[in-house]
């Protein structure tokens, strides 16, 4: 089995067409006593369905969310975490809006979810699997939660980074500077 990150499709795509290159997430509902981290050092983005995905970012409305085969799960996207960061101050999760497409209401709402006010980042090199792959749906990746086991991909399977070297090198060091 292979380890997915469950995340919104629009913001699978979004990583998947180099458009950004992390994560901002707070925890689910089912993620322990421990709270969320990014545990998993490689993974395939799980792509997640809700009508409201395409208003709750910064792209136009007429952006197409990107849509699935019914009862399929299609695997489109690999992901390895390069660095983290948590993020304490509400501020300095607000200046990293050039750095991915939520919009200002949902960092917001990830970062005061709980008790202790902030959010954690990861700085991802992400790659497009090449073909795509998929597996039925089940009960068992429903649920708020940020991690599912999903079956490994096929061996045909090739990942094919979406930046080049350079761009990907700019990126990291832009972020790591506006986090640090």
């Amino acid at each position: 089995m292979s380890i997915a990150f469950k995340e919104w499709a629009i913001i699978c795509d979004t990583l998947g067409s180099g458009g950004q290159s992390i994560i901002l997430r707070k925890g689910g509902i089912h993620e322990g006593r421990e709270g969320f981290s990014f545990k998993n050092p490689e993974f395939f983005l799980f792509p997640t369905l809700f009508h409201e995905q395409i208003a709750r970012t910064s792209l136009p409305p007429s952006t197409p969310i990107p849509a699935g085969e019914a009862g399929k799960i299609s695997i489109a996207q690999f992901a390895r975490v390069e660095w983290t960061a948590t993020i304490t101050n509400l501020e300095t999760a607000l200046t990293l809006s050039p750095y991915h497409v939520w919009n200002e209401e949902v960092v917001r709402e990830r970062f005061h979810y709980d008790e202790a006010p902030g959010i954690h980042l990861a700085f991802l090199r992400v790659y497009r699997c090449e073909p795509k792959w998929g597996f039925p749906d089940e009960a068992k990746y429903g649920g708020c939660r940020s991690w599912v086991s999903i079956p490994d991909a096929p061996a045909d399977v090739a990942m094919v980074a979406v930046l080049s070297e350079e761009a990907h090198r700019q990126r990291s060091e832009a972020l790591y500077a506006a986090v640090a």
